[in-house]
């Protein structure tokens, strides 16, 4: 997968801008608020229609303007794709090849791209809902189906928290209508946690690898799904359906004293060991730091074990973060390989020795120079 061509239309700092000619390797070079992320960002939402930055739509087009425009012409193993994305006040409309997409999900996937930025250490030590987001971005590039049943399980947590939040001292008149909106939590709750389990199964044995390579077989890094319902390896969608109805059973006047939802993927998590030690409480910082890392090249290799090719790899600002030991360890991961967008205030806190060929873009004020 090779990015040939980017163009912008008010996109954050960017007024107008098409850049081309980009190599395996391109380094996007300038100081802090010039545009170096808001262009590898770009990538990202053209990918997946959201920003790994923020949740609101309307901060990714440039002020005083009503709509933005993102497009990219990528090469594929099946051949050549245009890729277009509208943002405006009223939604986001998607082309693949000038065609309309009637819905995102059917969009997205078409680019695949791994993001590695400083704030993905956050993964490893902070909250749950930050490895659900994740899990969720990461499944729906490579299983778009997955984005269907995640969109309508969002639909019905909202409707089923709507009504516990009115339950109280009314628990016989509603029981009947919290049913349905119990059956369709599960159908789609559970086909979320089964797709979650089965990619948590595969990002393991690359993650485990990758760990080891960089730690020169002295720590064994394990990946386990916490849910909130039913056992953590179990992806029976019968026996995850019947554990869910009766987890919902069990916490019912527990969720309609608080007016929420207390069980379903809404509530999971993703916990990391190293050599059985729990990673967010007693790891290192630099335990931390390897093990985002190490989730990030295994990402890597999981797409391209799914799809059958690469995806683009944007490093937003974090070579200069790493040592010299896991720079040349995430270096040598990407050369040759994968087609990749490097940030960094200057070339000199790179290992440039081993970036070679790299292609040179300087950032400043929006503008973008080779």
């Amino acid at each position: 997968m090779f990015v040939n061509q980017i163009t912008l239309q008010n996109y954050r700092n960017y007024e107008q801008l098409k850049l081309g000619s980009f190599g395996p390797v391109n380094l996007l070079i300038g100081q802090n608020a010039q545009g170096k992320t808001n262009l590898v960002e770009a990538l990202y939402v053209l990918a997946l229609t959201k920003s790994h930055r923020t949740a609101r739509d309307k901060e990714l087009i440039a002020f005083s303007e009503t709509s933005a425009y993102i497009g990219a012409e990528v090469s594929r193993k099946y051949g050549d794709v245009k890729l277009e994305l509208m943002l405006s006040t009223q939604g986001k409309k998607a082309k693949i090849n000038g065609l309309e997409q009637r819905k995102l999900s059917d969009f997205v996937g078409t680019l695949n791209v791994v993001m590695f930025a400083p704030e993905d250490l956050e993964i490893v030590k902070g909250t749950p809902g930050i490895r659900r987001r994740f899990l969720d971005m990461e499944i729906g590039q490579v299983a778009p189906g997955y984005l269907y049943h995640l969109q309508q399980y969002q639909k019905v947590l909202v409707q089923r928290n709507n009504l516990l939040k009115q339950a109280w001292g009314k628990e016989a008149s509603i029981q009947v209508m919290l049913e349905v909106w119990n059956e369709q939590l599960a159908e789609h709750g559970v086909k979320i946690v089964k797709k979650r389990k089965q990619f948590i199964k595969k990002l393991q044995k690359w993650a485990l690898e990758i760990h080891q390579g960089i730690t020169g077989g002295k720590e064994a890094l394990q990946l386990t799904y916490v849910p909130s319902f039913g056992e953590a390896d179990e992806e029976d969608e019968a026996v995850l359906l019947d554990r869910f109805m009766l987890k919902l059973s069990q916490v019912r006047e527990q969720e309609i004293r608080r007016g929420m939802t207390l069980a379903g993927p809404h509530r999971d998590d993703l916990a990391f060991s190293i050599n059985g030690r729990e990673v967010q409480t007693y790891g290192s910082q630099g335990q931390q730091r390897t093990t985002a890392l190490s989730l990030k090249l295994a990402e890597i290799e999981l797409i391209h074990e799914e799809i059958g090719e690469y995806p683009v790899l944007l490093l937003d600002d974090v070579l200069s973060e790493l040592d010299p030991y896991r720079q040349t360890q995430l270096i040598e991961t990407f050369q040759d390989k994968v087609q990749t967008f490097i940030t960094a205030t200057g070339v000199e806190s790179l290992n440039t020795g081993r970036l070679k060929e790299a292609g040179i873009y300087h950032v400043h004020a929006g503008q973008v120079e080779p």
